[in-house]
């Protein structure tokens, strides 16, 4: 779709195929769809000169959904609005353990959940750097899908969890890798999970960077 996207706004006539190694679980609040989107928009612009710019590339992205665009952007970003008004920031980059429950969260059905809070002020940039983060999802979650609310209370026990996005997926913070690697080795059988580095920069623009 991202493709055809491009291709019906740069009136372009050329082609690609595409193969997609799916790794990022579907309905876990990783935005590996949105990312997905992302990079083939991104890389085909390059490969197709179509010569759009970010901006016109996330307005491309936007209309495949909301988090497209910060993908588009490739860095690490403070977003309003839908998702499309981003500011780059540079938080830490620690190191992550991410569960998988086995449970696959509908984004659209929490967002048009009733118990959903609706009257969540505003936090600015500033605040959201320097204080604890929230999300007014994860709470609903834990409620209608209990593999998500034992995930969370499991991870616990090793550093403070939170939901990612609409879920399904839980993370905890460490500074040192061989620590999560440590409880990621202690997960039961019936949670997945892996670690990961966080980084300010997506690989796709260090790739790009190169060519």
């Amino acid at each position: 779709k991202a493709a055809k996207t491009l291709q019906q706004r740069t009136g372009c006539q050329l082609g690609a195929e595409i193969w997609l190694d799916k790794r990022l679980p579907m309905g876990g609040g990783l935005g590996g769809g949105s990312s997905d989107a992302a990079t083939t928009l991104v890389a085909l612009n390059q490969l197709w000169n179509t010569g759009l710019s970010s901006s016109e590339l996330a307005e491309i992205g936007l209309s495949l959904g909301a988090d497209v665009p910060v993908f588009i952007n490739g860095f690490a970003a403070f977003a309003e609005g839908v998702g499309e008004k981003l500011v780059n920031v540079e938080p830490n980059q620690p190191w992550y353990l991410v569960l998988i429950p086995e449970v696959h969260v509908s984004t659209a059905e929490i967002f048009q959940d009733p118990d959903l809070p609706r009257n969540t002020a505003k936090v600015s940039l500033d605040a959201l750097m320097s204080s604890e983060w929230k999300n007014d999802c994860q709470a609903l979650v834990a409620k209608r899908h209990p593999q998500v609310a034992k995930t969370l209370d499991w991870l616990l026990e090793y550093a403070p969890s939170r939901m990612t996005g609409t879920g399904a997926c839980v993370f905890g913070q460490f500074e040192q890798e061989q620590h999560a690697k440590d409880v990621l080795a202690k997960l039961p059988s019936s949670i997945q999970g892996f670690v990961a580095k966080g980084t300010n920069k997506s690989p796709l623009m260090l790739r790009l960077a190169q060519c």
